[in-house]
């Protein structure tokens, strides 16, 4: 479509955040245009296929309890895939198999009886657990806030379970190996983690932007428009100037710090995934399994196509692998973790086929100390706005969750109706 040169609000952005805000904004009958510099929708939720292989732009998974979910899509329609609640933990010579019981309740005596830390710390974890089940955001938000680590110390764990088990469940989920993400963050995950299912959808993780941007009227989205520079009033991209009355920066944080100079520039987290092919599944489930014998190089690995066949060409198996940090595809690199997946999952990975290794630098924005109530202010002055995920949560419940908001204080702004 031609840019048009004057518009109500333009979002700059077209990742789940900036996709987020458009549906409120259209929602309520306010003038908008979306544009995105690259050639899709979706930002750091993509997907690439390549010879029926689906590879996520890294390992990422949706969950069901994310509360903005079900206003925005049709979850049913994404035809989920599940993973086994749970991990499996490689320690020794053995795997220990560790289920959330508030979604495996058959499993409990199992999970206590695993070998796990002890009895006390399993009875401990899943104290802590329930209670961010069960306890209303507003509360959990509310207590006293410090590091992830300092938080499952105070809840009695032993520095074996932490260390085993803990340190590299969650060193997964925030990219973050030194447990120093806020503990409102980790309480709001593991809440979500109790609550709901996790799991992909069919044809891959693309399609949740994809199913956000649904319902949206295409040619209000500007793809393939780099902007250029902001100011109150004005968007330049290459197509030329864009006049409106508000503007909601909405992509990733590091170049929304580029374009907004004065936002402070958040440190990110990054993550590498080695995605393989195999012909025989190493596990028979779909599964988290990590490294509980402290090797600290894997921090997660999961039989993707167990979950979800469509990820592989029929015979053959999808099998993910998670660092923390970034890796450069190299013949060492790719040696190590081998051998590595091989002691994970107890059998041979020589026969197994590269596919891609995905290195993301900007994978998660850290969340240290303070996050509070983890809403951070999204109204800069003179009309200018920012969504995503570094101003909630680091997740995709923050990006979605962050992109409504900002659009609902942009309608304020603007005196528009505001809706829910």
């Amino acid at each position: 479509m031609s840019q048009p040169v004057e518009v109500d609000v333009v979002i700059v952005g077209g990742g789940l955040a900036g996709l987020s805000a458009a549906r409120r904004l259209d929602r309520a009958g306010v003038e908008w245009l979306l544009v995105e510099g690259a050639d899709r929708i979706g930002g750091r939720v993509a997907t690439d296929v390549h010879d029926g292989w689906r590879m996520d732009r890294g390992f990422q998974t949706l969950n069901t309890a994310y509360p903005r979910l079900p206003a925005l899509v049709d979850i049913d329609a994404l035809e989920m895939r599940y993973l086994t609640s749970g991990v499996l933990v490689r320690r020794g010579g053995s795997l220990h198999r560790l289920e959330n019981p508030l979604r495996e309740p058959l499993t409990t005596p199992q999970t206590l009886l695993s070998g796990i830390g002890s009895l006390a710390d399993r009875l401990k974890f899943a104290a802590l657990v329930t209670r961010c089940a069960t306890t209303t955001p507003q509360r959990l938000l509310s207590a006293p806030e410090t590091t992830t680590q300092e938080m499952l110390r105070k809840a009695g764990l032993s520095h074996r379970i932490i260390e085993e088990v803990l340190r590299p469940f969650f060193s997964g989920v925030f990219a973050d190996r030194s447990l120093d993400t806020s503990s409102h963050v980790t309480a709001m995950v593991l809440r979500s983690f109790a609550r709901g299912r996790i799991g992909v959808p069919a044809l891959g993780m693309a399609a949740l932007p994809a199913a956000v941007a649904g319902p949206l009227p295409f040619p209000q989205l500007l793809i393939g428009a780099r902007t250029l520079s902001i100011g109150p009033g004005m968007v330049v991209t290459e197509g030329g100037e864009i006049r409106c009355r508000a503007i909601i920066v909405a992509t990733d944080p590091v170049h929304a710090a580029e374009l907004l100079p004065q936002l402070p520039a958040p440190d990110m987290h990054g993550l590498t995934t080695f995605y393989f092919g195999a012909d025989h599944a190493p596990l028979d489930e779909p599964i988290l399994l990590i490294d509980g014998d402290r090797r600290e190089i894997i921090a997660n690995t999961v039989v993707i196509s167990n979950a979800a066949p469509e990820y592989a060409p029929s015979g053959r198996s999808l099998i993910a692998a998670t660092v923390v940090g970034i890796s450069a595809p190299s013949s060492a690199s790719e040696a190590v973790i081998r051998v590595e997946l091989a002691r994970m999952y107890g059998t041979p990975t020589d026969d197994w086929e590269l596919l891609n290794v995905i290195s993301l630098p900007n994978a998660l924005p850290a969340a240290r100390v303070p996050q509070a109530a983890l809403r951070k202010p999204v109204a800069l002055g003179d009309g200018l706005f920012v969504a995503g995920d570094h101003r909630d949560s680091p997740s995709i419940q923050g990006a979605m969750a962050g992109g409504w908001r900002t659009a609902g204080e942009v309608l304020a702004s603007l005196g528009a109706r505001v809706g829910v």
